[in-house]
């Protein structure tokens, strides 16, 4: 899987494409990233990338053509979807990952700076993305959010594939809570299911504990669940 990020600050994703799962995935070539800065297409002698907004307003906003010059410049893969991270698009979450980490073979995605970009920019957009109602001050952090979700899905960056199967949201409900060694610490004990050794009833003590957990901290997850399996 290929991504292309267009960014002003290339250097914001120095470390995080090289540490941890991320970027052990990224050294097996499970998914190359690609980063392109806008400005290396501005054309005026100060390479702007940001202008007034026409009618007045705050701020600046990202200037359409060196957008389009960075994603016209890019290859175009079969299966590719051009995602512009937004706090006015639709809500990221664990389904909309799994869509991209199986249907496609190249995300472009673009990051807002200043108050936004030209309107024009979203005749090259198939999809606007949000981590949530809220605004940051760059498209780095959700964008950077977006391809860890994408890539840890890919076949070959978590080495059992059964723990992606069991956690949050992928059944709708949270995950189960987990404990490791040493089995009591300060006086606060493993529960003495989990010591059993009885898989059927570790099993079904982790279900039941997913459903407490997700009537109590989710709630419209909960009523979600419910209407989707009838509570089975």
């Amino acid at each position: 899987m290929r991504f292309d990020v267009i960014t002003l600050f290339p250097d914001f994703f120095a470390s995080p494409l090289s540490s941890g799962l991320l970027g052990k995935a990224l050294e097996k070539q499970i998914a190359q990233v690609n980063l392109v800065n806008p400005r290396d297409f501005a054309t005026d002698k100060h390479r702007r990338v940001d202008d007034e907004p026409y009618g007045g307003g705050v701020g600046m906003l990202m200037k359409p053509e060196p957008i389009f010059a960075a994603i016209e410049s890019l290859p175009v893969l079969p299966k590719r979807d051009v995602i512009l991270m937004t706090p006015q698009g639709q809500t990221l979450n664990q389904g909309l990952l799994k869509e991209l980490a199986t249907h496609y073979d190249q995300l472009v995605v673009i990051c807002g700076h200043y108050e936004g970009v030209d309107e024009r920019v979203l005749d090259l957009v198939t999809r606007e993305v949000s981590l949530g109602d809220f605004v940051l001050t760059c498209g780095e952090i959700p964008a950077l959010a977006l391809i860890n979700g994408v890539v840890r899905l890919r076949p070959g960056t978590v080495g059992k594939q059964e723990s992606l199967k069991a956690e949050s949201f992928e059944a709708t409900l949270l995950d189960y809570p987990q404990y490791t060694r040493p089995p009591e610490f300060r006086g606060l004990r493993v529960p003495d299911v989990l010591l059993s050794g009885n898989h059927g009833e570790i099993g079904r003590w982790r279900f039941q504990q997913q459903i407490e957990r997700t009537k109590a901290r989710r709630p419209d997850l909960y009523e979600k669940w419910l209407r989707e399996t009838g509570g089975e």
